[in-house]
C-alpha cells in the first residue's frame, strides 16, 4: 500500500478501508469464501467486499453471465433485454418493488429517493437518525458516526457533519432512533417530507428495531403524509430474499437497494410505490446516469437475482450462519466475556460488554475497542472479520469454514484480549 500512496491518495480507493489494523490490504485473489493477499496470506473472509458477496468471490453462474455478455454489449446508452428482465425480479421478490430504477451505487439511489420525496410531498424537510448511514453525500452524511461530547442532547441531537468540507442542509433533522413519539412530535408539524431509516441498524453497532417501532412509524407516516424510505443496501438480500421489509412484515414506499443485489457488481436501485416511481418514469424528478444499467452488470444482477430467488443460497446460509452464531456465543460464554449476537445468518453484529443497545448513543457504551483487539488477533490468524462487528457470510462457507473460524475464536480468547 506505500507503494501505491505514491499514486492513490492515502494508498485507497475509499475511505472507509483506511486505518484498519494492520493496515488497509492489499489483495492479489479472490475465491469463494477466501481472500489471498500479496503475501500470500489466505484468509476466511467475513468482510464479502462490505457485504456484496452473498454468493462468495466467484460464483460460476455470475462470472459466466458477465463474461457471455462482453460479447454482447457492454455500454449502449439505451435500454437491453436484461434490465427489465432484472426489474421484473425485483418485483417479485421485494414487497415496495412496484417500479424500478437502476442506479450505480446506494449513494446515488438516496439522492432519487429523497428527491422523489419531496416532489410527491411539496415538503424539504428530511428525517434522519444518530448512526445510519445512508452514503457520503453532503446532505444525508450526517451524525453517522458523531463524538458523543459533541452531539448534543440526546433526544435533540446535533446535526454534526461527517467530514471537512461538508455543506449542511437545514433541511435535515437527525433524531435518536427507536423512539416513535419523537418522531410524531416532528411530523404534527407538516413539513416534514420522508423518513430515512435502516430497518436493523447494522452499519454501526448492530442495533435492532425495538417491538412495533417499525409498525407504528409506518402508520403516522401514513396518517400525516410523510414518505418512508428504507435503506436496505446492506439488509436487502441478507436479512430474506425480501430484504429486511420481507421478514418484518413492514412495507415502506420507496426502498434503496445495493450491495448483494449484484454479487459484487456496481449496481444499485431504488424501488417503490407507483405513485412515487411514476414521478421519476414521467420525467418530473430527474434521475440519470451514464451507466445505470450497464449491461454487464444488468447480467450480473439479473444472474444473482434468479439464483436467490431459488432459494439455494440461503439454505447454505442459514445452516452455517446459525452454526456460526451459535458457536460464537458458546465461546464467549466460556470465557466469561459478556456478549450479545444479534442479527440473522447472512448479516449480523457482535457486541462485547453490553447487551441490546437500543441506539446510537447506547451503542456507544459497547466495548468497541475490545471488539477491535478481537478482530485483529483473529486477522493475523487468518479470520478477516469487520471491525465494527459485523460479519457477512455467504453461500460459499462451509462447516469447515466455520469450525476453523471457531477455533481461532478459542484460541484467541485464550490467549486474553
Amino acid at each position: 500500500m506505500e507503494e501505491g500512496a505514491i499514486y492513490v491518495a492515502g494508498g485507497v480507493n475509499s475511505g472507509f478501508r483506511s486505518g484498519i489494523r494492520p493496515t488497509p490490504l492489499v489483495f492479489a485473489r479472490a475465491f469463494g469464501c477466501r481472500l489471498i493477499d500479496i503475501d500470500g496470506n489466505e484468509l476466511i473472509d467475513y468482510y464479502l467486499g462490505m457485504g456484496p458477496m452473498i454468493l462468495g468471490h466467484n460464483p460460476a453462474q455470475v462470472i459466466e453471465a458477465a463474461k457471455n455478455q462482453l460479447d454482447i454489449s457492454v455500454l449502449v446508452g439505451g435500454q437491453t433485454p436484461l434490465e427489465y428482465q432484472a426489474a421484473q425480479l425485483l418485483t417479485e421478490l421485494v414487497n415496495s418493488a412496484e417500479l424500478v430504477r437502476f442506479a450505480s451505487s446506494g449513494s446515488e439511489a438516496v439522492q432519487v429517493a429523497l428527491r422523489t420525496a419531496r416532489a410527491a410531498t411539496k415538503r424539504w424537510k428530511i428525517i434522519k437518525f444518530e448512526g445510519h448511514y445512508h452514503g457520503w453525500f453532503d446532505n444525508v452524511f450526517l451524525s453517522v458516526s458523531p463524538d458523543i461530547s459533541k452531539a448534543g442532547d440526546p433526544l435533540n441531537p446535533h446535526v454534526n457533519p461527517g467530514t471537512a468540507g461538508q455543506e449542511i442542509s437545514n433541511n435535515v433533522i437527525v433524531l435518536p432512533w427507536n423512539n416513535v413519539e419523537l418522531i410524531e412530535a416532528h411530523l404534527k408539524s407538516g413539513e416534514i417530507a420522508a423518513i430515512i431509516m435502516e430497518p436493523v441498524m447494522f452499519n454501526i453497532g448492530g442495533v435492532m428495531p425495538a417491538s412495533g417501532y417499525l409498525e407504528r412509524v409506518r402508520e403516522i407516516c401514513t396518517k400525516y403524509g410523510t414518505v418512508l424510505i428504507f435503506d436496505e443496501v446492506i439488509t436487502g438480500f441478507r436479512v430474506s430474499v425480501g430484504g429486511a421489509q420481507g421478514h418484518l412484515g413492514v412495507t415502506p414506499d420507496l426502498t434503496i437497494l445495493g450491495k448483494a443485489l449484484a454479487n459484487g457488481f456496481a449496481v444499485a436501485a431504488i424501488v417503490g410505490k407507483r405513485e412515487f416511481m411514476n414521478l421519476v418514469g414521467t420525467g418530473q424528478v430527474m434521475h440519470g446516469g451514464t451507466y445505470n444499467s450497464q449491461s454487464i452488470s444488468m447480467a450480473a444482477t439479473a444472474t444473482t437475482l434468479q439464483i436467490l430467488k431459488s432459494g439455494i443460497p440461503y439454505r447454505n446460509i442459514d445452516e452455517t450462519g446459525k452454526a456460526l452464531m451459535d458457536g460464537l456465543r458458546r465461546e464467549f460464554s466460556r470465557a466469561r466475556i459478556e456478549h450479545e449476537v444479534v442479527g440473522y445468518p447472512a448479516v449480523f453484529n457482535v457486541h462485547f460488554d453490553l447487551k441490546s443497545p437500543t441506539d446510537y448513543r447506547t451503542a456507544m457504551q459497547l466495548n468497541r475497542l475490545r471488539y477491535q483487539n478481537f478482530a485483529f488477533e483473529m486477522l493475523i490468524r487468518g479470520i478477516r472479520i469487520l471491525p465494527r462487528g459485523t460479519w457477512f457470510l455467504s453461500s460459499a462457507h462451509e462447516g469447515s469454514d466455520i469450525d476453523r473460524t471457531l477455533d481461532t475464536v478459542r484460541e484467541v480468547l485464550k490467549a486474553g484480549i
